[in-house]
């Protein structure tokens, strides 16, 4: 039993990549008694142990459920039935404030929908990039990485963003909620904002990289 950051962990139970059936995890955490079961894998895993946990009786009941990486294509292939309730990570949501529906609304204008995270982020990454190659008048990746490391990030997707010297993007992310069905009016319109987390204390301190390039400095 592991306990770190005020939590205990009572374990884990990994599964094989692209499983169809994850019933011997989803009973293993159910009996665990914990009282937050965290689902930290992604894509159509993450959307099977959602569909499975509902089967089980996992789903609304007294533990509660986290998905650690899901978006609103996820949530919209799950069908709100099986996800509501259900706690979610994220780093952007399209109809969070202002900024991000002005984005989103340029970006549906052409996409036909809202952008997922995964897009808002690669949009704003791709973006930066950009500005940094302008900024230094050139390619040269050592030059762009020192111009990005120095800059301050902040748009509709990056708020406090500031590129580590192990180049890990730390920034605000958010805890939010996947609504009922009753709640929802646009059908891309699935979570509500519970709490912003600051980057300081959603990502491990500088301090505990493992990265190369930080462990040559120490």
């Amino acid at each position: 039993m592991a306990v770190k950051g005020g939590g205990k962990s009572l374990g884990r139970a990994p599964h094989p990549i692209n499983t169809a059936d994850f019933s011997s995890q989803v009973l293993t955490a159910k009996s665990s008694g914990a009282k937050v079961i965290a689902i930290a894998n992604a894509g159509s895993d993450t959307q099977n142990v959602i569909k499975q946990a509902e089967e089980f009786g996992l789903m609304g009941g007294d533990q509660k459920m986290i998905a650690l990486l899901l978006d609103v294509n996820d949530i919209r292939s799950v069908g709100l039935k099986s996800a509501q309730g259900l706690l979610v990570t994220s780093g952007f949501y399209w109809n969070m404030d202002d900024r991000t529906r002005e984005f989103s609304k340029r970006y549906a204008a052409k996409m036909g929908k809202p952008p997922s995270m995964m897009q808002a982020g690669v949009y704003s990454s791709t973006l930066n990039y950009i500005k940094s190659v302008e900024a230094t008048n050139g390619k040269d990746p050592a030059a762009v990485v020192k111009d990005l490391q120095g800059r301050t990030f902040d748009d509709a997707f990056l708020r406090n963003g500031k590129l580590r010297p192990d180049n890990l993007m730390v920034h605000d992310m958010y805890l939010a909620e996947v609504k009922k069905p009753a709640e929802v009016q646009d059908p891309y319109d699935v979570l509500k904002i519970l709490a912003t987390v600051k980057g300081e204390e959603a990502f491990s301190p500088l301090s505990a990289s493992a990265c190369p390039m930080v462990m040559a400095n120490k």
